[in-house]
């Protein structure tokens, strides 16, 4: 039978660490990858009994990349220190890793955000490309962030979802979002993108009728509405920072 290697990216997850390794203890091997963290996560990762290694966070598709350099099983299965895998999500995996036909299975997400089960403004299926065969998959170093794989052959689609706890405070959502925004406008940057005036109102008001009217956020009450907004601002955070690197390179135009 294809064994399977279930792999963490973490630093400083003291708090998630413990309850993502448990529902993983059925993996032939269990590899969390550190980022130094320094609080105790790596401590808390031992006792689980995962192997764990360290390496200094570049970005997440280099980061990625060598983890799937480390593990030694056939299949890779990436969880977040703050997902979580169901025992039907485990069944399911183990029927297909026996199959030949895929390289890779996308996996669904149920994101809980604020504190439910957000199922609409494009936070539900959510799906996610994590099992993977290790020698036929590789990340792009293109993306730094929302990376993407790029696999050797087809990929399927699995109907039990990871339970990821995602967002619990706005707080939180903006220190992520600000960190995302960030790399999202310097991969535009380097790609020739370049901010206009017309992208400052119309990218954000897109982004919100896309969320809240086409995918329906309004569906999941004010946590859709708020949701909507938030992406809708930091579709407009994008762009300013996108307009900033274009100062930076030349100081004397203004668009």
């Amino acid at each position: 039978m294809a064994q399977i290697s279930a792999v963490v990216l973490a630093r400083n997850e003291e708090a998630n660490i413990a309850d993502c390794l448990s529902t993983l203890q059925w993996a032939d091997e269990l590899l969390v990858l550190d980022s130094y963290s320094d609080d105790s996560t790596v401590e808390i990762a031992r006792g689980m009994g995962a192997e764990v290694r360290q390496r200094r966070f570049d970005n997440y598709a280099l980061q990625r990349n060598a983890a799937l350099r480390m593990a030694s099983k056939e299949w890779v299965l990436f969880v977040d220190a703050d997902e979580r895998v169901t025992e039907e999500l485990v069944e399911e995996i183990k029927l297909v890793i026996d199959e030949d036909a895929y390289a890779g299975w996308w996996v669904p997400r149920k994101n809980y955000i604020f504190g439910k089960w957000i199922r609409h403004a494009g936070w539900y299926p959510d799906h996610q490309l994590r099992l993977l065969r290790r020698e036929r998959a590789t990340y792009d170093k293109r993306r730094p962030v929302h990376e993407l794989v790029d696999i050797d052959g087809e990929a399927g689609y699995l109907s039990n979802p990871l339970i990821h706890h995602n967002y619990r405070t706005v707080w939180e959502f903006r220190e992520k979002q600000n960190r995302y925004t960030d790399h999202e406008a310097r991969m535009l940057f380097e790609n020739g993108e370049r901010a206009r005036p017309r992208n400052f109102v119309l990218q954000p008001l897109r982004q919100f009728r896309w969320r809240y009217l086409t995918l329906r956020g309004y569906q999941d009450g004010w946590r859709g509405l708020l949701l909507s907004s938030l992406m809708a601002y930091y579709e407009l955070v994008r762009y300013w920072r996108l307009w900033n690197l274009q100062r930076a390179q030349t100081p004397s135009t203004f668009f």
